[in-house]
């Protein structure tokens, strides 16, 4: 099997967000076909996600498979789960092959996901960030969770989705506050309202690749922070995020990956 996080940088993963096994299947042969590295599979979009038909998704592909639940069905409506059934599908994806899971950083305490609720006392819980977790009970399961998943020899993705624009100094502190609970990679997305904020997450990104040990998944969203999709994985960051067939159900946002396939390999020409 291959290891997300040795895979060469930035590794190109396609998106799949599909309603049946069949459909992911076919979404997945077109990201193999495309370019992709590794496939992204959003589990909570499947109107069945059993074992069995994660297994015959994971097992119509060689490439490394990170499969994550974000709680948002096929149509972004919400899908409903509660931290234990999320958790627990996570555990269903391993068993089925899956290389690594998505762990978003509010896990085992959902209201994380929509707001801070902890003491205000870090640089990096400044603005009200969602998905930021700094409570140690909480943090504890975070890491006996994380250990399990190494034990079965997968890996873990630890995302934060905050929702606002942050300094370079504060998503330094966040992704180092985050490598203390031993994931493979670290996966920040920040908010880009303008052309400065923009040009800070390029200076964060080389800030985070000499700083940060663990690899790092590192760009903004909004109007202004597109272009941090593809500069910021070039200055060092781990995984660019695409998608192959536009639907409906696509993270607009994301780039297309047979244009950031071509991109990735001209630059390697250069460097």
């Amino acid at each position: 099997m291959k290891i997300l996080s040795k895979l060469q940088a930035p590794a190109i993963a396609g998106v799949i967000r599909e309603k049946t096994a069949k459909a992911a299947i076919a979404e997945i042969k077109n990201c193999m076909y495309d370019g992709a590295d590794m496939i992204d599979l959003h589990m909570s979009c499947l109107e069945n996600s059993d074992t069995n038909t994660l297994r015959e998704i994971i097992q119509a592909t060689k490439l490394p498979i990170l499969a994550l639940n974000y709680n948002c069905r096929y149509d972004w409506s919400t899908a409903g789960f509660s931290e234990e059934e999320r958790v627990e599908s996570f555990l269903r994806a391993v068993e089925a092959g899956a290389a690594g899971i998505d762990m978003q950083g509010y896990t085992f305490h959902s209201l994380s996901k929509d707001g801070f609720c902890g003491e205000d006392k870090y640089s990096f819980t400044k603005g009200n960030p969602k998905e930021i977790v700094t409570d140690e009970a909480i943090i504890s399961k975070q890491c006996a969770l994380i250990e399990k998943i190494h034990a079965k020899g997968a890996e873990v993705l630890l995302s934060c989705h905050p929702g606002i624009s942050m300094s370079c100094q504060q998503i330094v502190e966040l992704a180092l506050f985050l490598e203390k609970r031993n994931p493979d990679i670290i996966k920040i997305v920040t908010a880009a309202t303008n052309e400065d904020e923009l040009f800070e997450s390029f200076q964060t990104m080389i800030a985070l690749k000499k700083e940060v040990k663990t690899p790092v998944s590192y760009h903004t969203y909004g109007k202004a922070g597109m272009l941090s999709r593809i500069i910021n994985p070039i200055l060092g960051g781990q995984i660019i995020f695409c998608v192959d067939r536009y639907s409906q159900s696509s993270t607009m946002e994301q780039l297309d990956l047979k244009t950031v396939k071509s991109i990735v390999d001209n630059m390697k020409k250069i460097m």
